[in-house]
């Protein structure tokens, strides 16, 4: 059912500090900032060859980022993302099996302007795992 992971996404307390990691430090290329607002988080994404890293901060107190930054101060892996060629056909075949979608599995729009779902870290070895139609 799942495709090849689309991205690993971190959640940083300050976006321009972390793009500098990666940007100087690692030498990676890094796009321009976007903001969420639907999803409370303001998005930068290091291009890798076979995949990508998402970097988020907060966009303000109400955001699930900040929630999470609460709790891990400096940071940390807060998802990961893998592609489905059917959001709903996946979901739906998820949901069959005793899988939770937050949200009710209803697609929305995720930061690549595909339909995009998360899913409950419970029932995946505590990893909140999204699911983005390719």
């Amino acid at each position: 059912m799942i495709g090849r992971l689309n991205h690993v996404a971190i959640a940083v307390p300050n976006l321009a500090a972390a793009m500098a990691v990666y940007r100087d430090g690692l030498g990676a290329t890094v796009s321009d900032p976007v903001p969420l607002t639907e999803h409370g988080v303001t998005v930068v994404f290091v291009e890798l060859p076979n995949s990508k890293v998402e970097l988020m901060e907060p966009l303000g107190d109400a955001s699930p980022i900040a929630s999470f930054l609460e709790r891990n101060p400096g940071g940390g892996v807060h998802h990961i993302c893998f592609e489905v060629s059917d959001i709903r056909a996946a979901v739906a075949t998820l949901q069959a099996a005793g899988a939770r979608a937050i949200g009710g599995g209803e697609p929305r729009t995720g930061a690549h302007g595909k339909p995009v779902v998360f899913l409950h870290p419970k029932d995946f070895l505590g990893t909140l795992i999204e699911l983005e139609e390719a």
